[in-house]
């Protein structure tokens, strides 16, 4: 029998250890593989900008959805109009300038900050990967 309220306290964080962590510990590898997907599918679509709009367009469906400037772009139809328009903005000498400042990945969610001065001061992307393709992408630029 448990006397005390700080013994009782152990026990039940002991007992909530002996219960939960073999399932925490499981989870790991499926974050890790889950995040390591998410990772790939950002890496394919940062590195189609230089094969052009189709080699983009691959990294999305119907489904997906871009928010961008206070506007929502949905599906591929409209997300290839999105990204059309921004390819043909482009001005000399951006790629060049284009710099990766940060990239974070969990789970489904990759988070990236980037510049390209002096034409881009600061932009991020966050995707939501579902699938292998970008469920959901919000992109937001100074």
């Amino acid at each position: 029998m448990i006397s005390t309220s700080n013994q009782r306290r152990k026990f039940v964080v002991a007992s909530s250890l002996a219960v939960f962590a073999p399932m925490l510990s499981a989870s790991m590898p499926a974050v890790a593989a889950e995040s390591e997907r998410t990772k790939k599918v950002l890496d394919h679509h940062l590195g189609a900008f230089a094969k052009g709009l189709d080699e983009i367009m691959l990294d999305y469906t119907d489904l997906s959805i871009i928010l961008a400037g206070g506007a929502k772009f949905s599906g591929l139809k409209e997300i290839r109009g999105f990204f059309d328009g921004f390819l043909k903005g482009v001005k000399p000498g951006f790629w060049e300038a284009f710099k990766l400042n940060s990239k974070v990945v969990e789970k489904d969610v990759a988070y990236i900050v980037w510049e390209a001065k002096p034409f881009v001061t600061l932009a991020t992307d966050t995707v939501v990967v579902r699938k292998g393709k970008i469920h959901i992408q919000t992109f937001t630029s100074a």
